[in-house]
This record gives C-alpha cells, sequence and structure tokens, in this order.
C-alpha cells in the first residue's frame, strides 16, 4: 500500500506524535502507538530524508520506506489495508523515528562545539623565555577515554554473553552520552528479545491451538463420512422397503380378485351340492323301492 500526504516539515525528525495524530486515522494512530509501545519497529536505515524499517503486525511482518520528497510524505507499506492517508504501521514508523531522532538531536546540541579559546601567553620569567604550562583539559580528555576503553573492554563481554552491563557512572564528560548510548541499545536489545520470546511462545500456542482444531476437524470430518454412509444405508432399506411395499399391494389387490372369484365357486358348490343332495335322496328313495319289489312274497 502507497500513500502520498503533503507535507512542509523539512525534516522527518520534526514529525512529532501530535503532528501526526492530526493527520492520519484515530484507529489507525492508536493501533500504532500500541506497537510503538510493544516494541514491535525496526528501523532498518534512516536519516531525515527517508526511513527503511520493519513492523511486527498481527498477521507477520511488513517493511516499510517512508520519505520526504518535494513537500511530500510518501510512505510505502507492504501490507494490504485500507487504512487513509497512512497505514497502522507506518505511524508507529514515525513515532519510533522521532523518539529515536530525540537523543540524537539532543547530542548533537550537547557536544556542538564552542568558539575556540584564544591561546593566552605565559608571563616572562627573568632571562625573557616563556615557560609552557599544562593543557589540563587535554589530561582530562585523556583520562575519560581510558576510563571509557576500561569500561568497555567488559562491557563488550557482558553483551556477548548476555549479562548485565558494568556500572558506568564514574564516566562522565563528552563520553557518558556513548555510555547511556550503548546501554539504551542495550536496553532495546533486552526488550527485542523479551518481545521476540513472546512472540515465540505465542506462535507455539497458537500452533498448539491450530493442531487441536486440526484434530476436531478430522475427527468432525470422520463422523460426517460416517453418517453419510449411514444415511446412504437407511435410503437403500428405505428403497427396499417401498419396493416391498408396492409388491405387497400387488398381491393384496390380487388376493381381492381371488376371493371374489372364491366366493362365486363357493356359491356354485353349494348350489351344486344341494342338487346333489336332491339327487342323492333320489337315489335312496329308488334304492328303497328296489329292495321292497327284491322281498319274497312268502316271507311278507
Amino acid at each position: 500500500m502507497r500513500n502520498k500526504i503533503p507535507c512542509s516539515a523539512e525534516r522527518l525528525s520534526l514529525l512529532d506524535p501530535p503532528m501526526i495524530q492530526a493527520v492520519v486515522d484515530r484507529n489507525a494512530f492508536h493501533i500504532g502507538s500500541q506497537y510503538l509501545s510493544e516494541n514491535r519497529v525496526r528501523i532498518v536505515e534512516a536519516d531525515d530524508a527517508q526511513i527503511l524499517s520493519a513492523v511486527i503486525g498481527n498477521s507477520g511482518l511488513y517493511e516499510q520506506t517512508i520519505r520526504l520528497k518535494e513537500g511530500h510524505l510518501i510512505s510505502k507499506c507492504s501490507c494490504s489495508l485500507p487504512e487513509e492517508p497512512m497505514c497502522r504501521h507506518c505511524i508507529a514508523v514515525l513515532l519510533e523515528y522521532h523518539r529515536w531522532a530525540q537523543p540524537r538531536n539532543g547530542q548533537q546540541k550537547k557536544t556542538k562545539p564552542s568558539a575556540a579559546p584564544q591561546p593566552t601567553q605565559a608571563p616572562p620569567t627573568n632571562n625573557g623565555a616563556s615557560t609552557p604550562t599544562p593543557s589540563t583539559s587535554t589530561d582530562f580528555k585523556l583520562g575519560e577515554v581510558m576510563a571509557f576503553i576500561e569500561w568497555l573492554q567488559p562491557t563488550i563481554k557482558a553483551l556477548e554473553r548476555g549479562q548485565p552491563l558494568p556500572d558506568s557512572t564514574k564516566l562522565s564528560g563528552e563520553l557518558a552520552p556513548w555510555t547511556h548510548a550503548i546501554r539504551n541499545l542495550e536496553e532495546r536489545r533486552r526488550e527485542s528479545e523479551d518481545v521476540r520470546i513472546n512472540l515465540e511462545s505465542d506462535m507455539r500456542d497458537r500452533e498448539a491451538y491450530v493442531g487441536r482444531l486440526t484434530q476436531q476437524l478430522q475427527a468432525s470430518m470422520e463422523e460426517i463420512k460416517a453418517t453419510q454412509a449411514s444415511t446412504q444405508s437407511l435410503q437403500q432399506e428405505l428403497t427396499a422397503c417401498k419396493e416391498m411395499l408396492a409388491k405387497v399391494s400387488e398381491v393384496a389387490s390380487e388376493v381381492g380378485s381371488y376371493d371374489s372369484q372364491l366366493k362365486s365357486l363357493a356359491g356354485e358348490v353349494l348350489s351344486k351340492g344341494a342338487q346333489l343332495d336332491k339327487l342323492a335322496n333320489s337315489f335312496r328313495e329308488v334304492s328303497t323301492a328296489l329292495k321292497a319289489l327284491t322281498k319274497p312274497s312268502g316271507t311278507s
């Protein structure tokens, strides 16, 4: 995402938080300030005309390029947020650069060379030759440098081992800002290390959470597959039952037709039975008559 804002400032370090807040989105400024307080901003290269940086966002690492050109503040970020006229990551970078540039400006003001002192001439001696006076300020600066070197050697070892820096309260003078800058760098390194550890821990927690969600999703998919198979089996059984019911209905209709036929046959059988009964009675009567005729007359 790239934005271009009219800007009358001659240097990027002149853009203080109130000026930035006045021209950007309120919510974006709030989130950018939060990123700054959480030490998510890393300035790779910077001067009063251009800043190259990186910001650890909520979804990854984003790179920014911010520069002053022809009366405009041009910001470019690798994120895709629609925030106008500047995204939260570029806001955090400007806030961090303003904070970062203040000690430099203050150091430049403190170390600004003053007017060179006029050399003083030593009072003449009896023979007219001048006796040189020792330069106490040169000896004092040399002592500061030696003390700083003595402090720097154990400091380097402490930095390599990740141990606390040795005491620098005895160092003073023009080299004091150097020790202060080294301590600030060490504090920021420790803060960055803490942020990195927290981010790694958060990443591990999120990975574990994603792993649990993946397992739950896989179990749900297995349950869905089993449910689909059971549903297909039930549908097949239902289709078979429907076919069986259709056959039973056909058989029932056929049985109904057979029932009427059986009833008609039964009627016919009954009528034939009555006729047979009459015929049987006739046969009995004939038999009786024949028996009577066949009896001998003497036996009567």
